[in-house]
């Protein structure tokens, strides 16, 4: 790729957003089946009984909380990294990922221990009984050993797109997803090692995807990561934290939401609806891989064009954002309720599973429109530095809406239905607001900004 190419300043907002955003959402749906194969090989284990499915899916929310360091220690960092970029000012690039380096590794190291110390009570903690918990503890204590890995893979992959190389993101999740695909049926059930296999194949792919990137950030990249900049800055690392604050509070949230749902359909469904809800997280995450990476490929072009006061640009990039993400998200809506079984099917051969399952899904997913308006309000605050914003946003749709009416719903009559209901409540409140919101005060000073 050339210098001019990765000058976000000219040609087309959608061509550019799309060359950085296709890569990186087939990056990150490859990602995703580092999770998503080992949940469909382990739903087809035991002559499909779910409660395998159901001690993998308690794992989530620990391996969500991990995903939202990583957020906050290298997502957070490029926002400031992209405004460095497009300003001409590569050492102080340099210098932000070199710090967002050294967090990633020093908040793996807190995890993993924390991990191994607290597994038990964690688990236990997040909704197990006594027939999941051997299968959740079995699967974690393996992935923990792989913490350092997938925290510098998600953190600092962000960085390669930044700047301009979205493909070779691309390829650094490639690589280790298809190694993990080809690894799982070998270890799960030709070495007969079962829920550890998958754990273990997962880990592996991790280290290799690891290698990949940091040798292309050390050896190949134009801003690149350089040792003695991979030290703690205390006002790059404030900094950081603060712009990765939102990440931080999707991915931290998320973990608090799963787990308020695990524990409360365990008390009003059993392992069945926590199986059920690991199904649904599993689909959730692949539809939401699409317009997550066209809202994180468009950053960088946001960032860029900010930082070189193009503020029409910017205000294209949001446009593009919201109508893509609309139809995006209706498309994907009626994928799920004109083929609910299809989804269920896929991740699991329990027939006990199907029945309720399918009601499940439909109340889960009504409203999936709305949350292209949460992404695209969200990323814009983000983009542009207006980290207050986006955490406050963030927090709205998971504290203060969906986890108490996940806990209320269902003690008013409701059952486990209401903690099915609460994602659209959530969604749609939330989404409106975070973007008539960003339209009411950033978009418009981007109008006044033009005029000047």
């Amino acid at each position: 790729m050339t210098v001019r190419d990765r000058d976000f300043s000219k040609g087309a907002i959608w061509r550019l957003t799309l060359s950085q955003a296709l890569p990186l959402m087939l990056a990150q749906l490859v990602q995703l089946l580092y999770n998503v194969v080992d949940r469909i090989y382990i739903g087809h284990m035991d002559g499909g009984d779910s409660i395998a499915l159901t001690g993998v899916g308690l794992t989530f929310p620990v391996i969500t909380f991990i995903v939202a360091f990583a957020a906050l220690f290298g997502m957070g960092g490029v926002p400031l990294f992209s405004m460095a970029n497009g300003s001409g000012d590569k050492s102080r690039a340099e210098k932000i990922m070199g710090c967002s380096c050294f967090m990633l590794l020093a908040g793996a190291a807190v995890l993993t221990v924390s991990g191994y110390l607290f597994c038990r009570p964690i688990l236990y903690l997040l909704g197990a009984s006594d027939s999941s918990y051997p299968y959740a503890a079995d699967y974690l204590r393996i992935y923990m050993a792989g913490t350092v890995f997938s925290m510098l893979t998600t953190g600092l992959n962000s960085y390669i797109s930044a700047q301009g190389f979205p493909k070779t993101g691309m390829f650094t999740t490639i690589i280790g997803a298809v190694l993990n695909m080809l690894l799982d049926p070998l270890f799960i059930f030709v070495f007969g090692l079962g829920i550890k296999g998958a754990a273990l194949a997962t880990v592996i792919s991790q280290i290799v995807s690891a290698v990949w990137i940091m040798r292309f950030l050390v050896l190949k990249a134009p801003i690149g990561l350089k040792r003695q900049n991979i030290h703690f800055d205390s006002r790059l690392a404030g900094n950081i934290c603060k712009l990765g604050t939102s990440n931080f509070v999707m991915q931290g949230t998320a973990c608090f939401v799963q787990a308020a749902c695990n524990s409360t359909l365990q008390t009003y469904g059993g392992d069945l609806y926590v199986g059920i809800m690991t199904v649904l997280n599993s689909v959730r995450d692949v539809f939401f891989l699409p317009i997550s990476g066209l809202v994180n490929g468009s950053q960088p072009i946001m960032g860029y064009n900010y930082g070189a006061k193009k503020y029409d640009r910017v205000k294209q990039s949001i446009r593009f954002n919201t109508l893509a993400g609309a139809v995006y998200t209706v498309s994907a809506w009626l994928l799920i309720v004109i083929f609910p079984q299809f989804w269920f099917r896929i991740f699991s051969s329990d027939s006990a599973i199907l029945g309720p399952g399918v009601d499940a899904i439909k109340l889960y997913f009504f409203g999936f429109v709305f949350m292209s308006f949460q992404f695209a309000g969200q990323s814009t605050f983000q983009a542009l530095g207006a980290a207050g914003r986006a955490i406050f946003f963030s927090l709205l749709r998971k504290v203060i809406i969906v986890i108490p009416l996940t806990l209320i719903l269902p003690r008013l009559g409701m059952g486990v239905k209401g903690v099915f209901i609460a994602e659209p409540i959530s969604n749609m409140v939330g989404g409106l607001a975070s973007y008539i919101t960003m339209r009411l005060t950033v978009y418009n000073k981007l109008n006044d900004d033009s005029k000047e």
